[in-house]
């Protein structure tokens, strides 16, 4: 058994590239099942997965409803031309509509299998209704590693594209960052103040006659987490009305049941003209991602082309799979749980923020949050530069989890921590005095590090 699993290993790392590691000296677990919380190696070893994989995971693993409709839907088609109509594709549009934010204006969908592939899509769209060419998107921001969206991209993963990046028009403006603020503020109303300022000049400088979209994340997510303070989507919703622009949110990690409510946006209150979509949509059992438009700009294609078009738009084996899930969170009522998963875990992580020096800030809603880890608590110094060629001692945190039957992922020096929306409270806890040990494994190898 021992010899047949170091085989396996070997032939992940002899014939796999793992996506934006070193490949040299890796060793994770080889993960062979999942139930509810918890992934299983391939020794039996159980490991809590406190980030809902890569915040895609909403349901937990094998959840049975989705499962058994995904084996029904594999005996019934596997595939169907996206040029023709489909029973499934129409539940699932049917579905995804009903929760959108439009009301009795109603909207459409369009599918296709990634959240980088909506997000490309979405701009597409936003093009062809406006006439114009160019999109502004945040620094700070991640809308997916393909030869486009990573144009859209604001962070380091976009510097593998550049300088020949494929999709021309792009200008990216700051965003606001309460804890770490580009507009040198620690008042959460100037922050919103000085940000929204700052992108209205950006697309006055950028002709708004020319502008076509902003495209944000309505909660930052795999870049920390940031929640933006009052009134600042609200601001750029209010701007992209005053010059025509199109406003795009960003839903990929946001949605379904994310943030406490349907989308990021419902949860903030401001209504975008299309949203893009992925992996809670399936609970990330099928690869399926999307965008949602609102009808009035849906209609332009009554007349006009639809731009884009994949192999795999509205897959049926997806559209079971996204049937299905929307139906569990329905059922279970995992929306509403999520801000009860809101108080709990927030307050325990909180807890310990008061606790270990190494904290300098907790951030999140529903149930998305951050653990940022400081050198220095009062100069708000980063344990690791963000953006930065080193890890430093960061992977000590990572292997401490792992060590107690743990796994989260996180970006430079912060961790993310969004468990499955299915986490009960007292795995909450549990979850809390995990990260708590393993904390103070990172606090003493820093101390150690800093000794020299």
């Amino acid at each position: 058994m021992i010899a047949a699993v170091e085989s396996l290993e070997a032939k992940h790392a002899r014939y796999v590239l793992t996506p934006w590691m070193v490949q040299a000296g890796l060793k994770p677990p080889v993960i062979v099942r999942g139930e509810g919380l918890y992934l299983y190696d391939e020794h039996g070893t159980r490991y809590a997965d406190l980030t809902s994989a890569l915040i895609a995971v909403n349901l937990g693993h094998s959840h049975p409803a989705v499962t058994a409709a995904m084996h029904a839907q594999i005996d019934r088609l596997c595939f169907s031309p996206p040029s023709w109509f489909n029973d499934a594709r129409a539940e699932l549009a049917e579905a995804l509509i009903a929760l959108a934010p439009w009301g009795a204006e109603g909207g459409r969908a369009f599918f296709g299998t990634s959240g980088a592939l909506a997000n490309e899509d979405a701009i597409k769209f936003a093009r062809a209704v406006t006439g114009r060419a160019k999109v502004l998107t945040a620094y700070r921001s991640f809308h997916g590693s393909g030869a486009g969206s990573a144009t859209l991209t604001g962070e380091s993963r976009r510097w593998f594209n550049e300088p020949n990046n494929v999709m021309g028009g792009v200008v990216h403006f700051w965003a606001p960052y309460p804890y770490r603020s580009p507009f040198f503020t620690d008042d959460p109303a100037e922050e919103t103040r000085r940000a929204l300022e700052h992108v209205s000049q950006t697309v006055l400088a950028e002709n708004a006659a020319s502008v076509a979209a902003i495209l944000i994340e309505p909660v930052v997510g795999s870049n920390g987490v940031i929640v933006f303070p009052p009134g600042y989507l609200a601001g750029l919703r209010a701007l992209c009305d005053q010059h025509g622009i199109v406003l795009i949110f960003d839903e990929v990690m946001t949605g379904f049941g994310r943030t406490g409510a349907a989308f990021g946006g419902e949860r903030f209150d401001v209504v975008p003209d299309m949203l893009t979509f992925a992996k809670g949509v399936t609970s990330g059992y099928v690869p399926l991602g999307g965008v949602l438009l609102r009808e009035r700009l849906a209609r332009t294609f009554d007349q006009r082309p639809v731009p884009a078009g994949h192999t795999y738009s509205g897959h049926p084996l997806a559209m079971a799979t996204g049937i299905a899930t929307l139906n569990a969170y329905h059922e279970e009522g995992l929306y509403a749980r999520a801000r009860q998963i809101e108080t709990r875990l927030g307050g325990g992580l909180k807890r310990l923020r008061d606790k270990h020096e190494i904290i300098g800030d907790v951030r999140g809603v529903g149930a998305f949050f951050a653990v940022e880890f400081v050198s220095d608590r009062k100069d708000r110094t980063p344990l690791v530069a963000w953006q930065g060629a080193s890890m430093g001692v960061m992977p000590t945190l990572f292997a401490a989890l792992r060590k107690r039957g743990a796994y989260a992922f996180g970006r430079y020096n912060v961790l993310h921590v969004a468990p499955p929306l299915i986490v009960t409270d007292e795995q909450i806890d549990e979850a809390v005095a995990t990260i708590d040990a393993a904390i103070g494994e990172l606090a003493d190898a820093d101390a150690k590090a800093r000794k020299g």
